[in-house]
């Protein structure tokens, strides 16, 4: 009797150590953040911001879910913020214990307080890579949209046709794939309307976080106001923009490129990076 139930130990022993191996053999998922928490307006004022909860939580527990590693990177290595008006049952269907185990996948998370360099990622291995996540949240307008660093990143995972998902703001980091991507955004500053230069995205259908979304947040801002409108931004780039009705789930794939327009497309966006994933695309 005693040896039937060390026989079945160790087979469900082996059992799970075999499960665990066929996770990790599913590979790495970069997941680009911004390390910023302030805002620039229009007129010097800055509104507080960062990732937004659910964009971030809830593809990254999908991924963990389905055997995916999660590398952690921030232009310089600075810990990622959390947007305050993100932690809210709102973004999570009302259930606020769904809310609470989000936040607690998301503290739990290796590299969450000391995420690696953008840098020092570029500098090694990229092919080790299986696909690259973006969330939103206001943050990326900071320090993603702006950057040749993500630019470089961006266009490994472009030529090397691996998905690149972003959710509500995040795509506004695909910009920084073009020749000069700090020149192209003060341009949108200025109000001028010439198409980026030797944008890798030109022309791929996208979405991202609606003019008319982006208005309602505006009212939030005591007549702040922010310095350019992201759809308009990608617009302006050469993007072919699909929008749907506001606040609804949108998604759009096409080719490596995987975008969701706003904060309640984030299961939507997490199911459509797995099908890619797994189909190997």
């Amino acid at each position: 009797m005693r040896l039937t139930k060390y026989v079945t130990a160790l087979l469900l022993c082996l059992g799970m150590s075999a499960t665990a191996l066929a996770a990790e053999n599913h590979g790495r998922i970069l997941v680009l953040l911004s390390g910023e928490n302030q805002l620039p307006l229009k007129e010097g004022k800055t509104y507080p911001t960062g990732y937004y909860l659910n964009e971030f939580g809830v593809p990254a527990d999908g991924l963990q879910k389905a055997g995916y590693e999660l590398v952690l990177v921030t232009p310089n290595g600075q810990a990622p913020s959390v947007d305050q008006l993100s932690v809210d049952p709102l973004y999570f269907g009302g259930n606020s214990t769904e809310m609470l185990r989000i936040q607690s996948v998301v503290a739990n998370m290796p590299g969450i307080n000391k995420p690696h360099k953008l840098a020092e990622v570029l500098a090694g291995d990229l092919s080790q890579y299986a696909g690259l996540l973006i969330p939103g949240g206001h943050a990326p307008l900071i320090d993603l949209a702006n950057n040749p660093q993500v630019g470089e990143l961006l266009k490994h995972f472009h030529s090397a046709g691996k998905p690149t998902a972003a959710i509500c703001h995040g795509p506004i980091t695909l910009l920084s794939a073009q020749d000069d991507p700090q020149d192209f955004e003060a341009g949108l500053i200025q109000g001028k309307t010439s198409q980026a230069k030797n944008w890798i995205y030109q022309g791929y259908r996208m979405t991202i976080f609606a003019d008319e979304e982006e208005q309602v947040f505006e009212d939030s801002l005591k007549g702040g106001k922010i310095r350019y409108y992201p759809a308009k931004a990608m617009a302006t780039a050469g993007g072919e923009l699909t929008q749907a009705k506001a606040w609804t789930p949108n998604v759009v794939v096409d080719r490596e490129l995987i975008t969701g327009q706003n904060p309640f497309s984030d299961h939507a966006l997490t199911k459509a990076l797995l099908a890619q994933l797994q189909n190997g695309h």
